[in-house]
């Protein structure tokens, strides 16, 4: 699927790509409206409400910051999310994924939406820090990797070959933005939230498992293949 011999810089969303989609899907969308009707001693509409706003910011910069929503909401989303934290997790093989990356030769980055606050709670939790050459949040350039301006400030920070370049993300609107700057190899994940069903990706390949990434010849891996 990639020649890695084309590839020298991977870079990896985190939440639904490395890790599973399912704690952030339960906390915004369960959780957090659940917990906010109960501080605020609200009715169970108030709770429906909230889940319709959060919705209403999707792919913005408010959408992913934690200072946003506790401000808007006059609550402490980040103890509320270490309420549920339990359900933070990698998704299936990526650990093996990155294992392999840091014995390979392309240098690592993690791209991510997640703010500084929700990569303070995921990274200790999960150890993605160790397989990473440097993490570039989008609350570091001021946009969204929905918008072109998070692809010149990364490559202005993490210089880098858009035509040499793996990118792997969940969102199909993030690839959308990635392929317009000129990323040329592109990949989706099928199942971001291992509680949902798969999701179809029309203009991407999707990835089911990290391990069709490697290379055949890798021992141990022709038997998970």
């Amino acid at each position: 699927m990639i020649d890695w011999r084309e590839i020298d810089t991977v870079l990896l969303d985190m939440d639904g790509t490395l890790l599973d989609l399912h704690f952030d899907s339960h906390f915004w969308l369960d959780h957090l409206p659940r917990r906010y009707r109960e501080l605020h001693h609200l009715d169970e509409a108030s709770q429906n409400a909230l889940r319709d706003r959060i919705m209403g910011e999707q792919g913005t910069l408010n959408w992913y910051s934690l200072a946003y929503w506790s401000r808007e909401l006059d609550v402490d989303v980040v103890a509320l999310k270490r309420e549920v934290q339990h359900l933070i997790g990698l998704r299936s093989d990526a650990l093996d994924f990155l294992k392999w990356l840091k014995q390979a030769h392309p240098r690592v980055i993690l791209a991510t939406n997640a703010d500084r606050a929700s990569l303070s709670l995921k990274l200790p939790l999960t150890g993605l820090e160790n397989y990473l050459d440097a993490i570039i949040s989008s609350e570091d350039v001021g946009a969204a990797k929905e918008e072109q301006a998070f692809w010149f400030a990364l490559q202005d920070i993490e210089p880098f070959d858009p035509t040499r370049t793996l990118f792997i993300d969940d969102n199909p609107h993030v690839l959308e933005s990635a392929r317009e700057f000129g990323i040329r190899h592109l990949l989706g994940i099928k199942q971001p939230d291992s509680q949902r069903p798969e999701k179809e990706l029309q203009e991407f390949i999707a990835l089911d498992r990290f391990a069709q990434l490697l290379p055949e010849n890798l021992p141990g891996q022709q038997g998970e293949r």
